[in-house]
């Protein structure tokens, strides 16, 4: 049996000695009696039957486990049955002549009832005269201990024989006459149990449970004590000093060895244990179980540690825990009222008793209980709270005081899990014990406040427990250093990565609840971790580092105080040579590397922050290294982690150069910076995309000073990285950050109308920067990732947003009123798209340009119908739309189709969603769409003017089947839904020639089977207008009835089906007939010159002429 097996739930088995034996009756019972009596007397009554079938034998057994399983909760109810059925049993263990296999099947029975009503209560039952001493003996002495299949039967007659030992006689009367020939002496009988006992401590199976108590049982007797305890222990404390947790071996040993001392010092008397105790302890101190991964092992551990530590202590119940009241209830109540009454005086009586000496090893045992209450698994923690509880019980007042202290410091680790644990279920669990302790006990610093803002729900958000809660709570001083050494000690080094950065956060601030402790203490302290060669002490260490120097700078700031006044010169000192020391020791490469890099960078930010005066340093140096080999390099880290690399090491040369751009005229400037602007501008034409990403953000990061001069060049290498090539089409994350770049780079330079362009943005520039942001909205590139063109887009809306913004505030006549409706019609276009979110961004950014004001009205000029769309788009209404919702968002979206300078771009925004593939973006933009057709049905002029923009959209996306085949199923839709049945009035209308002459270049040499079929669609669609036009139409629809791919012939030929019953008018009804059986009898799949006969015959039909093959022209 593993060392973690527990017992069937809701048996007091033998490792919850300490608890009620009827603990189940609190539960609840659901059943009165045992109403399975006369089943279960009935398979007892069958073992000897079912021996020699092995399936009836397991039925049986199998079906007795589960009755008995139904009494795992009330097993009390068993009681008035137990002693039949052991009889019955008994009968046939005692029986001689009974097979082995049967008394192994009783033992079994037996084991199962144990298991259930638990050994205490069961075992009362066994017989144990002085009779049964030798057969019991007998009967485990012929057990093969290495038997597997056999165990029940060991552990059962391990208990039986600790039942005979309680027999009142002295063994030695068992012995008889040992000598039995000459030179040959039997073994007394308690040479045999003991060397029995001590042989199945050491096996690994549930004998070695049954093996202690019979140690506890035998050890302890009169006559045993006095011959066989001292060997008995010294045999125990060599096994323990001999054997390892490390091993599978020594677990097991230790285990049963364990199990035994903890018996015998809990049965034994007082006086006899007394001179074994403090060997024992010592023995146990050695062994350094709190250091074992074994829970077992360091439970047993405990639970042996109390019972020693109750050795030592008198049995006796301090006075001190009981104060005598009343007997009287009236008497009681009087005491509550504030009635004066004449003050008692009592008389302190002397108690001799609260002045014994306390043997020295008390206070290692509480030590190692105290250190029990903080293990990871809850049976540890419940054993050593419960020995803290006997121990106190016997100690004098002042040191059950000191006891309690300690213990109540235990609360401030309460509260530092309820705010620091990373699992959220554990800090829910000690915030809901905090507040159960300060609802009881109410002796907790601060423990209202704390529990107003640390309750259940506060602490389900991780962050907010690390940089909120723990802010408030460690406001009290009590707390602060706790919370503090805790982070230091527990959490910098945390394996998991978001804990440790998490910490380091949240010393930022509680370091200013204690600058003088963390500049002396914990700075240093760091220090020394981030040399470490375990790679998360060092990783936090590094960013924790730099948040208390981030901090405590701060706080001299705050205070005016003068500099260095936290931050000394020794602790610059050893700040500045973490880089060197990193360096060198080559910790930048490799995985850890990224964690390394990712968490200097973050310290040049935060000392750069500190604005300490660096400058001329070659440490400035380091850093600049640092980061430019970091941000060239982002394409060899790790995919997780590469974003996070790669905003640390942009915003640490961000505050390097802010720093150290805008010195003091007088003091020296690092001399790497001067060329950084070129090297920046040389790493985007990289042909690594993570490259371009690094330095492009890089650039946007720069401050003023360092693009003044060299603003075109910047603005025109970030344009060059926007641009598609055939080299880099899938570069759109490169792209995406240039075009935030640019919004960065524009903001810090200002505007300024008449300035030059290598210093602001200016008349000369807008509309360069206009048009990289605007050609970017036509990124559609798609690769493996899905639509990765929409990050681009994303990122190109935002920045409009910004630099339009930024013109609108400073220069609105750099605005000009053809920018501005390109600007505002491609927005359109993207809040008429089929991705929600990025509809939704759209719809965002075109709605903040329209409504941007400032104190003389609107800041965005020339946009087109502004009077229209404040209507339309109202500003009380935008923020209660959910434009992520296409059921919200299309209804709104399509009445832009109403402005002729909104028409085109929206239509082709729509068509893609209505031609899409989502089943919600599909249903509410069509329903959108045909809402607005309908309304125009009665304008004709309005209706051609619809159409002329939708084929205007067909005409140039030709070939483009990101527009073009969503553009067919629309037209399809369309047309089906009657949308231009007003137009089918004339024959040959220009709608339909024009549309047919698309369709024809569109599928032209197309092996699309979807634009295919879709096409089919339209082209069955379009016969319902009269003229030439039709006969045009039914001739592309033979045509494809012998396409060389058979899907696309059967998809036409059931379509032309379904056509010509539809429109009955578009065949004469004397052949329609015939059309029908041909077109429903022809195998369209089978090969082309049979299918080939069938389509002209068709043609001839229709009245339609057949086409002719056009042979190829000859190889030369």
């Amino acid at each position: 049996m593993a060392l973690n097996e527990k017992p069937a739930a809701g048996a007091p088995e033998d490792g919850m000695e300490d608890g009620p034996e009827d603990g189940a009756l609190a539960l609840g019972g659901t059943l009165e009696s045992f109403g399975d009596s006369a089943e279960t007397r009935a398979l007892l009554g069958r073992l000897r039957t079912v021996l020699g079938d092995r399936s009836a034998r397991e039925g049986v057994l199998e079906r007795f486990r589960v009755i008995m399983d139904h009494y795992q909760e009330q097993p009390h109810l068993l009681d008035p049955h137990l002693e039949w059925m052991l009889n019955l049993l008994l009968d046939i263990v005692q029986d001689k002549t009974c097979p082995a296999d049967l008394v192994h099947l009783a033992f079994k029975f037996l084991y199962i009832i144990t298991k259930v009503r638990g050994y205490k209560t069961f075992l009362r039952l066994f017989p144990h005269e002085v009779a049964d001493v030798q057969p019991v003996l007998d009967l485990i002495t012929d057990q093969n201990p290495k038997d597997h299949e056999t165990w029940e039967t060991r552990y059962m007659l391990l208990l039986w024989l600790s039942m005979t030992c309680l027999i009142p006689f002295d063994f030695s009367r068992l012995d008889g006459n040992l000598v039995t020939e000459p030179e040959q002496t039997q073994k007394s009988v308690m040479d045999r149990i003991l060397e029995i006992a001590q042989s199945y401590l050491v096996v690994s199976d549930k004998a070695r449970d049954a093996a202690a108590v019979l140690v506890s049982k035998f050890v302890t007797r009169p006559d045993v004590k006095q011959k066989k305890m001292a060997g008995f222990l010294d045999w125990s404390l060599c096994t323990l000093a001999r054997s390892s947790f490390q091993t599978i071996e020594g677990v097991i040993a230790m285990d049963g060895t364990l199990q035994a001392l903890a018996q015998i010092f809990k049965h034994g008397k007082r006086e006899d244990c007394l001179p074994y105790a403090a060997p024992v302890l010592q023995c146990l101190d050695g062994c350094k179980l709190p250091d074992s991964s074994q829970t077992l092992l360091r439970k047993l551990g405990v639970k042996l540690v109390q019972r020693l530590g109750l050795t030592f202590l008198k049995p006796r119940v301090a006075k001190w825990r009981y104060q005598r009241g009343c007997r009287s209830l009236v008497a009681n109540l009087q005491l509550c009222t504030p009635i004066w009454r004449e003050p008692r005086i009592q008389l302190e009586m002397p108690d001799n008793e609260e002045d014994y000496e306390v043997p020295e090893e008390v206070e290692s045992v509480i030590e190692q209980l105290l250190v029990g209450l903080k293990d990871k698994d809850t049976i540890v923690r419940w054993s050593a709270a419960k020995g803290i509880g006997r121990m106190a019980g016997r100690l004098p007042h002042e040191l059950a005081d000191d006891v309690v202290a300690s213990v109540l410091d235990c609360f401030s680790a309460l509260v530092i899990v309820t705010v620091f644990d990373r699992n959220v279920n554990c800090r829910r669990a000690a915030s809901a014990a905090f507040q159960e302790n300060v609802g009881r006990q109410g002796a907790f610093p601060h423990g209202l406040d704390i529990l107003t803002t640390a309750d259940y729900f506060a602490v389900g958000n991780r962050s907010n427990c690390f940089l909120v809660i723990s802010t408030f709570i460690a406001g009290f001083p009590e707390y602060t250093r706790p919370m503090i050494d805790h982070l230091v000690t527990m959490k910098v080094n945390h394996w998991d990565r978001v804990i440790r950065e998490l910490s380091a956060k949240a010393l930022y601030n509680l370091a200013q609840l204690a600058p003088e402790y963390s500049a002396t203490h914990v700075l240093p302290c760091l220090l020394s971790m981030t040399q470490s060669p375990d790679l998360h002490t060092r990783h936090g260490a590094v960013l924790a580092c730099a948040e208390v120097a981030l901090s405590l700078h701060t706080l001299e700031e705050r205070e005016d105080r003068p500099s260095g006044s936290y931050l000394d010169t020794r602790a610059v000192w050893g700040l500045k040579q973490i880089h060197q020391q990193l360096y060198d020791r080559q910790l930048y490469r490799g995985l850890g590397g990224e964690l390394m890099r990712q968490a200097v960078c973050v310290l040049i930010e935060k000392l750069s922050l500190c604005r300490i005066p660096f400058g001329g340093d070659a440490v400035i140096e380091g850093w600049q290294w640092l980061i430019n080999d970091t941000l060239r390099n982002l394409h060899l880290t790790s995919s997780h982690s590469r974003q996070q690399i790669k905003e640390a090491a942009v915003s640490a040369l961000a505050a390097l150069c802010s720093e150290f751009c805008t010195q003091e005229p007088g003091q020296a400037g690092p001399a790497g910076l001067g060329g950084l602007v070129w090297q920046c501008l040389a790493e985007l034409q990289s042909p690594e995309e993570m490259t371009r990403c690094g330095f492009s953000l890089a650039l946007g990061a720069l401050p003023g000073p360092l693009l003044k001069g060299v603003l075109r060049q910047v603005l025109t290498g970030l344009g060059a990285v926007t641009q598609i090539s055939p080299e880099d089409v899938s570069f759109a994350e490169s792209r995406r950050d240039a075009l935030k770049a640019i919004s960065r780079v524009c903001q810090t330079v200002g505007v300024s109308a008449e300035g030059t362009p290598d210093e602001v943005v200016c008349r000369a520039n807008v509309p360069q920067i206009y048009c990289t942001l605007l050609g970017c909205l036509g990124d559609y590139t798609t690769d493996s990732r899905g639509d990765v063109g929409a990050w681009v887009r994303e990122a190109a809306m935002t920045t409009l947003m910004d630099v339009t913004l930024l013109l609108g505030r400073e220069q609105p006549e750099l605005i000009e009123a053809p920018i501005c409706e390109w600007v505002m019609c491609c927005l359109a276009q993207q809040a008429s798209e089929k991705i929600d979110r990025y509809r939704a961004h759209a719809t965002h950014v075109f709605l903040t340009l329209l409504h941007a004001a400032g104190p003389a009205g609107p800041i965005v000029p020339h946009v087109p119908h502004r009077g229209d769309l404040e209507k339309l788009f109202p500003r009380s209404e935008v923020a209660s739309v959910n434009w992520n919702a296409p059921a919200q968002a299309f209804p709104r979206i399509t009445r832009l189709l109403a402005l002729p300078s909104f028409r085109y771009h929206v239509l082709l925004g729509l068509v893609v969603s209505v031609g899409g593939l989502t089943e919600s973006t599909v249903r509410h933009s069509t329903q959108s769409l045909f809402a607005h057709v309908r309304g125009i049905q009665e304008d004709p002029r309005a209706l051609e003017d619809f159409g002329g923009t939708l084929l205007r959209v067909f005409e140039d996306n030709l070939l483009n089947d990101r527009v073009s085949v969503p553009l067919l199923k629309t037209l399809d839709q369309m047309l089906a839904n009657g949308c231009f049945a007003i137009l089918t009035t004339e024959d040959d209308h220009p709608f339909c020639v024009r549309l047919l002459a698309l369709c024809k270049e569109e599928i032209r040499k197309s092996k699309d089977v979807q634009k295919l079929r879709s096409s089919v669609a339209v082209f069955c669609e379009m016969v319902q207008f009269p003229g030439g036009v039709r006969k045009k139409v039914l001739l592309q629809l033979l045509l494809l009835l012998c396409h060389p791919f058979p899907v696309v012939r059967k998809t036409t030929a059931s379509q032309l089906y379904e056509m010509v019953l539809t429109y009955s008018d578009a065949v004469d009804a004397d052949v329609l007939d015939e059309v029908v059986a041909v077109l429903g009898g022809t195998a369209w799949d089978a090969e082309l010159p049979l299918v080939r006969s069938q389509r002209n015959r068709l043609c001839d039909l229709l009245g339609v002429p057949r086409p002719q093959l056009v042979p190829k022209p000859a190889a030369c």
